[in-house]
């Protein structure tokens, strides 16, 4: 995930509080919601939204919905690189200043 580095990196340098937005799937097995998440949790990264929605193409599988801060670039880079370890897609959205 090179772009995650890019990403984290440009959100870093703006002023105050950035959040991001990203969408993932994870693997249709037991576990894989909570080993996702952990990969936020382990670096201590606020979720500050989950949704879930049900992929059409895939009976039983859904795609959630993430909004995070970024409040340290590195430790967002690592959960990034983490996150596409344990989910079968990620497209990340976007960052932004976080509303105050």
């Amino acid at each position: 995930m090179a772009c995650a580095r890019a990403f984290c990196a440009a959100a870093a340098t703006c002023a105050g509080l950035t959040k991001a937005s990203l969408a993932f799937i994870g693997a249709h097995k037991p576990g894989s919601l909570v080993s996702a998440l952990q990969c936020f949790s382990a670096r201590s990264i606020n979720l500050t939204r989950l949704d879930s929605r049900p992929v059409p193409s895939r009976p039983w599988q859904y795609r959630f919905y993430v909004d995070f801060e970024i409040g340290d670039a590195a430790a967002a880079v690592e959960a990034l690189q983490a996150l596409a370890v344990e989910a079968t897609e990620v497209k990340l959205f976007g960052s932004y200043p976080a509303a105050e």
